[in-house]
């Protein structure tokens, strides 16, 4: 049940409850105030009956027909009113004992009048709908704020850090979204920091690491030349990765389209991870507009990813729009799988800095298309690169006879 049928259901159920309770005890004050009326009729005969003998205001000496729990409780020398049933009329009775006697009266309770009956009905009736009409409208309105702000929270989780929940009103609702808003500007002054120092880093580190790397070149064959020149390639290709995240995370990328064949790339992306252990299967190829090199970048990386931290086989299915990467390994930790890829977090430690993964999604996003990760029931991991709004009909197709 949604935060408005709860609140207006608990109105109305209020109402309902207080009408409920005004219909009860109605009737009982008038019952009470009937009893008061008789004990003080009574109190005024006593005092007559005692100085001059004389009955007044309808009291009755001795009357036979006092019920017997009046006349019970009256024996033992106390005042007391009794309420008898008289077919469809009630009977106020008031007794007291004094001078060997008991003295009583009685009178006909003031029943409540159909008219009066009628009309709490009805006003508990109208109360109960307007409240609930009232419990709505209030519902829906809170209701609205709270859907707004939780889509602007996930605007934030999403990555738009310059999205911010709607600020009106000062009631605790407005607070809650004034510490939502100060929390996600020092998050995005926090995550901006970040991004530009990774980003100044690696611009710093380009010119050195290519001048190492051409030096590296220069060096004679040998083993520890080999080393040399295999640690300096890491270093740049790491590097490259750094400011192609920073890139990614300033937003400023677009896609360059054109009709490409989905299995020409993934077969590209197989070729470049040179590991004869990935196998390709064209179930279904398919042409796409998208931007070919991204694709190829989001491909490779995925393969690079399953055969570092998977197990063999690894395969590559094409199916349509759709690209499969799967391997047979331990499956995507957990973190992975409800936050998506995280730059500098990585499953395995000491194999690498979670950048692959994470230039996969980035691009990903650039290109409009859908990266998932899931590991199947029947072991292993599975990631899912989505490009079928971008299938179109092939270049014979549209050219037709």
């Amino acid at each position: 049940m949604g935060l408005r049928l709860k609140i207006g259901a608990t109105i109305a159920a209020t109402a309902a409850l207080a009408a409920l309770v005004t219909g009860v005890q109605v009737p009982r004050l008038l019952e009470d105030r009937s009893r008061d009326q008789a004990m003080e009729r009574l109190l005024a005969a006593e005092r007559i009956y005692v100085e001059d003998g004389q009955a007044r205001f309808g009291l009755r000496v001795d009357p036979p027909n006092v019920p017997d729990e009046l006349r019970h409780t009256v024996l033992q020398g106390r005042r007391a009113t009794y309420v008898q049933v008289n077919g469809e009329r009630r009977q106020i009775w008031a007794a007291t004992y004094a001078g060997g006697r008991v003295l009583a009266l009685k009178q006909f309770e003031d029943p409540l009048s159909d008219e009066l009956q009628t009309g709490m009905l009805r006003a508990g009736l109208v109360g109960t709908a307007v409240a609930t009409l009232i419990g709505l409208l209030l519902a829906t309105r809170l209701g609205r704020r709270l859907r707004l702000s939780a889509r602007r929270a996930e605007q934030i989780t999403g990555g738009d850090l310059d999205a911010r929940l709607p600020q009106a009103g000062r009631d605790e609702i407005a607070t809650l979204t004034r510490a939502v808003n100060t929390m996600a500007d020092a998050l995005a002054g926090r995550l901006r920091a970040e991004r530009e120092v990774t980003a100044n880093i690696a611009h710093e580190l380009r010119t050195p690491v290519a001048g190492l790397v051409a030096a590296a070149g220069l060096l004679p064959d040998g083993k520890a030349e080999s080393m040399v020149k295999e640690r300096a390639a890491r270093m740049r290709d790491l590097m490259e990765d750094v400011l192609e995240v920073a890139r990614l995370d300033n937003g400023g990328e677009e896609a360059d389209v054109r009709l490409v064949e989905l299995g020409t790339l993934a077969r590209r992306a197989v070729r470049a991870v040179e590991d004869s252990g990935v196998r390709l299967d064209l179930v279904a190829d398919a042409f796409v507009e998208t931007d070919a090199r991204r694709v190829e970048r989001v491909l490779t990386n995925l393969v690079s990813n399953a055969l570092r931290h998977g197990a063999p086989p690894v395969v590559v299915e094409v199916e349509g729009g759709v690209v499969r990467v799967r391997d047979e390994g331990d499956g995507f930790p957990a973190h992975l799988l409800a936050h998506g890829p995280q730059r500098f977090h990585t499953s395995a430690v000491g194999t690498g800095l979670g950048l692959g993964l994470t230039i996969a999604a980035g691009q990903a996003r650039v290109l409009g298309a859908r990266l998932t990760f899931t590991n199947p029931e029947d072991g292993g991991a599975c990631a899912v690169l989505d490009l079928s709004p971008s299938v179109r009909p092939s270049p014979a197709d549209q050219t037709g006879p």
